[in-house]
């Protein structure tokens, strides 16, 4: 041992300098998604929120907590980081969406070897765009560097984020029956689901990301955010009674349309009511995937699935419509008797 050598922390790998450098390069972005409710500043031990009880008599607090998958991968390749944060955001607030749930607050935690504060401020960046969407705050977060864990220029997000609903108003599927229709709004992409299987497509089938996809390169079609539904279905479900809402993630229609199924019932889909978009139809073209597996992996165009009564079909399509979704009827709940929980007609 050398007694004349002093190691420090940044000899290890790790820059606490670069750590609080990026805190105040974020404050900006994270000060951009205050909303009523927050409390103090970012850069304490813990992120604080009053709760909006004035608007809420008997309130339920709702979380959810994802990261982005290997779709980090792509972005690393690329060096696509300004919108991965959006994909984080929301992955989260959707799926507390089909609650019913209005989101308040969101924290993230970003890993990496070696901390890039350019690559990181670009991603905290989209993570506090996305706050901005579904109109939640960015309260608190990580950043952590750990050498020997992440090859170097990998880095990986997960973030949580906390909603609340009034409890007689929580969106719990029990009353869907048979004649209920199903509304599909549009997706924006792959969202940020099926990555492992879509970079095996890039590799098998020797796909060049800047060729054409429908007008726009491959990367751009597969790069699109996640499309963050949480103020449409909050004014939505002002207006409209929504029986059940299904966030159309990792599995596709085929697996995550069964989670607000009762027992007795099935979903029929009509495949021709909406046309597949154009990087759909490459990836199932590229990689010869089978139509029942598209339809179990990626969302094919179907972001999110309302179930609403035969009665408020009409005014939830133009209440979707007014606020700028693309929406349609796509399928009904029928009886299951021996049918499979979803049927592709």
């Amino acid at each position: 041992m050398n007694s004349e050598v002093s190691l420090s922390y940044r000899d290890s790998g790790v820059d606490i300098d670069a750590g609080n450098e990026l805190v105040e390069r974020i404050k900006p972005a994270v000060k951009a998604t205050h909303r009523q409710g927050c409390v103090g500043s970012i850069g304490g031990f813990g992120g604080l929120f009053e709760l909006p009880l004035d608007r809420y008599r008997n309130p339920l607090l709702v979380s959810g907590t994802d990261g982005v998958g290997t779709k980090l991968k792509l972005a690393i390749e690329i060096e696509k980081f300004d919108t991965i944060g959006i994909d984080l955001v929301a992955m989260c607030a959707n799926d507390i969406a089909v609650l019913g749930a209005e989101a308040l607050f969101f924290l993230d935690y970003y890993a990496t070897g070696k901390l890039s504060l350019e690559v990181a401020e670009q991603v905290i960046g989209g993570i506090a765009t996305g706050c901005q969407q579904a109109g939640c705050a960015l309260i608190g977060g990580e950043t952590a560097e750990m050498p020997g864990i992440y090859a170097p220029g990998d880095f990986d997000l997960a973030g949580f984020c906390v909603g609340i609903v009034e409890k007689e108003r929580v969106i719990k599927g029990d009353r869907v029956k048979t004649g209920d229709k199903l509304i599909a709004l549009a997706s924006s992409g792959p969202h940020s689901n099926g990555f492992s299987l879509i970079r095996k497509i890039i590799e098998y089938s020797g796909a060049n990301l800047t060729q054409d996809c429908d007008g726009q390169t491959l990367a751009k079609a597969l790069m699109t955010p996640t499309r963050i539904y949480v103020k449409n279905l909050l004014a939505l479900t002002k207006e409209i009674p929504v029986l059940a809402i299904a966030h159309i993630t990792g599995g596709g229609l085929l697996e995550n349309l069964p989670r607000i199924l009762p027992p007795h019932c099935s979903a029929t889909i009509d495949r021709s009511s909406w046309s597949q978009p154009a990087v759909f139809d490459w990836l199932q073209s590229a990689g010869n995937v089978a139509s029942n597996e598209m339809f179990r992996t990626f969302n094919c165009g179907v972001g999110m699935v309302l179930v609403v009564d035969q009665a408020n079909r009409d005014p939830c399509l133009q209440l979707l419509g007014e606020l700028g979704e693309e929406a349609w009827e796509m399928g009904e709940i029928v009886e299951k008797n021996n049918r499979p929980p979803v049927t592709l007609t």
